[in-house]
């Protein structure tokens, strides 16, 4: 195959990159220093989306088999490119304070010459949310979310809601798991009580077992804790099924195994990415409101309370983090039979 010489400049086109930069400031003849910083920011925000995006779709591309080798290459690459996502995320939450460089002395030098642009018509951010699995009613200020978009990019942001998101086909991943489905592997289970409600003697176990550790004050937790793992059937705004969500419990109870670790780093991963999206969200309040104060956003919105409301409500893996509220401590976990044991090892 032939091949040509590549130029680090052509290859990065940079001539394109570096000149991209075209200040409002300039073009009004009211040069403010402080622009280019603020739109090299900002397009760095939108590479990194792009970047985050990509590696999304490529986990969303492999969870959309029907089957995934928890042993093979497969469940290693999902973590790795996730970990990946929650790392950029780092970096997303780490430019705020290269912008907080900019005081709001500096920001008003230019603020005026950007309406109506706003960071909130940003629709890779909002395709990004969508495609992690933020559904339209769980959105905050829904009459205003696509109001400020021009119509493909809504078409866009609409198509993105309508497909499985990475939170529903991990529903499905946890769903498909085997850990209670093998008679064989449990048959020489020791039950610790005595097995009720037809549930599996594990989760008969561990149900009396969480019961037992409740203190006063959390005994409506037992309730919470029946609805959550034993309910046959979604509740409204649910998106994790009972068995998804009894195969998560599963697996960071027991993710010391071998089999369990990817897997476990594979929630931990969803958790932390929440985590950095709500850092960015909670940073980018407090920036807003040290530079605008009470004032509206370019874009109309009502500024910080938007974002204030969107940090409050934007969780997309809470039901994953929930579940960290029906964790017992090691010494009282059951004990899995050997054919189990043998199953998660090597």
């Amino acid at each position: 195959m032939q091949t040509k010489d590549v130029h680090y400049s052509d290859y990065l086109q940079l001539d394109k990159i570096l000149n991209a930069q075209t200040l409002e400031s300039d073009l009004l003849g009211a040069h403010a220093h402080d622009e280019m910083l603020f739109v090299i920011i900002h397009q760095a925000y939108e590479l990194w989306f792009k970047q985050i995006l990509f590696e999304v779709d490529s986990v969303a591309a492999i969870m959309s088999q029907q089957v995934i080798n928890d042993n093979s290459a497969d469940l290693q690459t999902i973590v790795h490119r996730l970990n990946r996502v929650a790392t950029i995320l780092k970096v997303a939450v780490h430019q705020i304070d290269i912008m907080e460089t900019m005081t709001p002395m500096d920001f008003l030098d230019f603020r005026d010459f950007l309406r109506p642009a706003s960071g909130f018509q940003s629709w890779q951010f909002k395709i990004l949310e969508a495609k992690l699995g933020l559904q339209f009613p769980e959105r905050f200020g829904q009459e205003y979310y696509i109001s400020q978009l021009r119509p493909e990019h809504v078409a866009l942001i609409k198509d993105v809601e309508n497909k499985p998101s990475l939170l529903d086909l991990v529903d499905e991943w946890l769903g498909r798991m085997p850990f209670f489905n093998q008679k064989e592997s449990w048959k020489n289970y020791r039950p610790l009580f005595p097995v009720t409600d037809g549930k599996h003697p594990f989760w008969s176990d561990y149900s009396v077992i969480y019961a037992n550790s409740l203190v006063e004050g959390e005994k409506g937790n037992k309730a919470h804790f029946e609805k959550m793992f034993f309910e046959t059937e979604k509740s409204p705004g649910r998106r994790l099924s009972a068995e998804a969500c009894r195969s998560a419990l599963f697996i960071m109870l027991y993710r010391g195994y071998p089999m369990l670790q990817l897997p476990f780093q594979l929630l931990n991963n969803l958790l932390e990415i929440d985590e950095q999206l709500s850092t960015w969200r909670y940073r980018h309040v407090n920036m807003v409101t040290r530079m605008i104060g009470v004032r509206t956003g370019t874009g109309g919105s009502s500024g910080r309370d938007y974002l204030k409301g969107a940090l409050d409500k934007h969780y997309i893996f809470k039901e994953i983090a929930g579940l960290t509220g029906y964790l017992i401590e090691r010494r009282r976990l059951p004990q899995l039979s050997k054919e189990v044991e043998e199953k998660l090892g090597f």
